[in-house]
């Protein structure tokens, strides 16, 4: 094997493990109350969070604010993400991940909800997302919830 097909692979493998870092660190910061300052230093400036039954938000400043709301309607949440199908092509990407997680919700947290107070719920869905390597430092261009597969009430009082 010559050097440059050497280096193009240990390129593509610390590729594919920043992305798998950056993912955790959008969990980590989810489940860190939803960190509005933190959740903007992981997207591109023009990036874009789509949630089904959510919305989209647009850059920097809608993400914030998304994330803000979220501070607002959830106690606790646990993102679990896995099996991702990564594909790299240049200073661009693509994945998919399976991702499962409780939560529970604060008093007056969702829309239409006037008693959330302690709801739990289960949830598994998938995302797909678009990345960018900028300066080096990959982050997300577009975060996609698709479609929850299962969306379910567990017992209330174990979580905060």
């Amino acid at each position: 094997m010559d050097l440059a097909a050497l280096e193009a692979r240990v390129t593509r493998i610390e590729d594919l493990e920043s992305i798998k870092q950056l993912k955790a660190r959008y969990c980590e910061v989810c489940d860190n109350d939803h960190n509005p300052d933190e959740i903007v230093t992981i997207f591109a400036a023009d990036g874009i969070w789509e949630g089904y039954g959510i919305g989209t938000a647009k850059g920097h400043q809608e993400i914030r604010e998304l994330f803000q709301g979220f501070q607002a309607a959830m106690s606790f949440t646990q993102h679990m993400v896995m099996n991702p199908i990564i594909d790299i092509d240049g200073n661009t990407a693509t994945a998919r991940w399976y991702f499962f997680g409780p939560f529970t919700m604060k008093k007056g947290g969702r829309k239409g909800d006037k008693d959330d107070a302690g709801k739990a719920v289960w949830q598994a869905a998938r995302y797909h997302e678009n990345y960018t390597k900028i300066d080096g430092e990959w982050k997300i261009q577009h975060l996609k919830i698709a479609r929850p597969t299962m969306y379910a009430d567990y017992a209330i009082g174990w979580a905060k």
